[in-house]
């Protein structure tokens, strides 16, 4: 039986990773990010467990190279993951780091959903999922630029739905707290009191896996108890 097709933006570590690695049990798996050889190696441990991957290095701020790399890639769950954030107030911000936080958290959003959407429209199935954040119906000191990316998400993807959702596509935000990652510049992850990236992924699994004419639109990821330990 022929897999259907996931991809997986930002997929080489953290979150990323390990929603591929969930989505590979059900799913071909497209492997998206610019660092190839942690690509290359992620679609190998694939395919050793007895999955379907591909390794398709990309740079998702760049327009030309998406709409070359992913015209008529056949895409049945397209998996918004990659994310930078620069925790800093806003006087601390450089425009280098706005303008990336703006082109990887948002305007990717538009180059690759706008190059794979079209085939879901027409096969009249599909579903869009975007992690989000927290931090898109929150504030914080030093999140004018992060924050205000992740609140740009929760309106993209609801304006989205409403348009897609009577073609058969569904839209989806998966919007974790604190996860224990190097995000943001961590050298290492804080640990305790924090989701792991598995925890993302399950429900990111959860999301996907819903009957074809159900739709969770907005899935809200915490720690159970920062007070608690883990099983």
């Amino acid at each position: 039986m022929t897999r259907p097709v996931a991809l997986v933006t930002g997929a080489s570590r953290g979150i990323g990773r390990a929603i591929a690695l969930r989505l590979a049990h059900t799913h071909r798996v497209l492997l998206v990010a610019r660092e190839v050889g942690a690509l290359d190696a992620l679609a190998a441990e694939i395919r050793t467990s007895g999955g379907e991957a591909d390794a398709l290095p990309l740079d998702i701020t760049a327009p030309a190279q998406i709409a070359e790399r992913l015209h008529n890639q056949h895409v049945d769950v397209l998996v918004h993951n990659a994310g930078v954030g620069v925790m800093k107030p806003l006087l601390d911000l450089t425009p280098d780091e706005w303008h990336r936080m703006m082109d990887v958290n948002v305007n990717a959003l538009f180059h690759v959903t706008r190059a794979v959407l079209p085939g879901m429209v027409s096969r009249g199935r599909g579903h869009v999922v975007i992690i989000g954040s927290i931090a898109g119906r929150s504030a914080f000191v030093g999140g004018a630029g992060y924050a205000t990316t992740k609140h740009a998400v929760m309106g993209f993807a609801e304006n989205l739905m409403l348009e897609v959702r009577d073609d058969g596509v569904k839209v989806s935000v998966v919007s974790p707290g604190s996860v224990a990652t190097t995000f943001g510049g961590r050298t290492e992850p804080k640990g305790g009191g924090q989701l792991l990236a598995d925890d993302v992924a399950a429900a990111v699994m959860a999301v996907v896996d819903t009957p074809p004419e159900v739709l969770l639109h907005r899935v809200e990821v915490r720690i159970l108890s920062p007070k608690r330990p883990r099983a």
